[in-house]
């Protein structure tokens, strides 16, 4: 995409998510859903495939651009770009990186547009961090497959059309070997989808258990056509969707402390505004250097990531930063409301409960500072 296209694009969403989605954060947040009308306009957007290569009809946005549209939609409630997230992520990044091209043909323009929504089914009970250790599995049968397990927490299970599922077709369990993906319709007889789980937030957003009684699928549905590609398919659809996170939270983090310094430069404590005291000043600042450090990392790792020179160290380095960056920003954010900062009344305080999740989903802080860990001591 040429640059003027890209700055055209970027306004356009910053402009749609300042006037459309934020005015309808309250009803977001007590419907738990997304409005229809501002779904439909985030596919005629094509915010459906943003991530999607333009031979698929999507925007085929590079890592720089897209965290960049990231920060954008991070903006506002995470559940608005949850909306779409998978399609452009961890589930369409699966068929985009390790499909055979008749899947990438009969899947891919569909999730650019918003027809399909993709779901990645990957997370069970047992096997959350560590994937290695996943019950579900696949077994021949005749001309196709048998799956039988279940997976939790999964987003967009409720409203999904087809699902990524991860089951393991050989070898043992703890191993990553043997573990291959299949795109499964949902609608498949033996599918069953749980209701939506109660969250603490990200109102709007859904997850739910989606679990495979001798769910039965064809041959062509295997990813890549061919077993064992799912543990690396996973990974590598993981490591692009972390820095989609950490980008995500640096929007987020601006949010609220553009919500923090409206209240407090508005605010008074007898004839002083807030914004005077120091110790309010302080907090302001850590924020806004936290915030620019984080876009800066972000920034950064997306070039990285563009010229494949890290690829897996620099994604994990961003999240966790970033995730755990967002959070402080959370909580210095109440802070400065004071009471009202607890208040439903106050956007921040639904924040404050929205950035919470950043720091589990997409490997845990823990597993990122394992990943770091690792690979900065491997060649020592």
């Amino acid at each position: 995409m040429e640059a003027a296209e890209f700055e055209s694009v970027l306004a356009t969403v910053r402009d749609f998510v300042r006037e459309v989605v934020v005015p309808a954060e309250d009803e977001i947040e007590e419907t738990d859903e997304i409005p229809t009308r501002i779904r439909e306009q985030a596919k005629a957007m094509g915010l459906f495939g943003y991530a999607i290569p333009e031979e698929y009809d999507g925007l085929g946005l590079t890592m720089s651009e897209e965290v960049r549209l990231a920060m954008e939609l991070g903006w506002t409630t995470p559940s608005f770009r949850s909306l779409f997230g998978t399609n452009n992520g961890i589930a369409g990044q699966v068929v985009a990186k390790n499909g055979t091209p008749e899947q990438k043909q009969h899947y891919l323009p569909k999730f650019a547009s918003g027809e399909l929504v993709a779901s990645f089914a990957l997370s069970e009970p047992e096997a959350g961090s560590d994937p290695s250790w996943m019950r579900t599995s696949a077994k021949p049968d005749g001309d196709g497959w048998v799956i039988d397990g279940a997976k939790q927490y999964i987003t967009n299970a409720t409203r999904a059309d087809v699902f990524m599922v991860f089951a393991r077709t050989s070898g043992e369990r703890g191993t990553t070997k043997g573990i291959s993906v299949f795109v499964v319709p949902a609608d498949a007889e033996g599918l069953r989808i749980g209701p939506n789980d109660p969250k603490m937030g990200q109102r709007g957003s859904s997850t739910a258990e989606v679990s495979f009684d001798g769910v039965r699928v064809d041959a062509s549905t295997l990813v890549g056509g061919q077993e064992g590609v799912g543990f690396g398919a996973a990974m590598k659809s993981l490591a692009k969707g972390r820095l989609h996170i950490a980008a995500i939270c640096v929007g987020l983090a601006q949010r609220m402390l553009d919500e923090s310094i409206r209240w407090a430069t508005a605010s008074r404590q007898g004839e002083t505004r807030i914004a005077d005291f120091q110790l309010v000043q302080g907090m302001l600042a850590d924020c806004h250097t936290e915030i620019y450090a984080g876009r800066a990392m972000v920034l950064e790792a997306a070039r990285e990531y563009d010229e494949g020179t890290d690829q897996r160290l620099a994604p994990s380095a961003a999240k966790l930063y970033c995730s755990e960056m967002v959070g402080r920003v959370a909580d210095r954010a109440v802070q400065v409301h004071g009471g009202a900062g607890y208040m439903h009344a106050v956007p921040v305080e639904r924040f404050y409960r929205d950035a919470r999740l950043f720091r589990l989903y997409e490997g845990t802080s823990e597993v990122q500072r394992v990943i770091i860990a690792k690979a900065i001591t491997r060649s020592r």
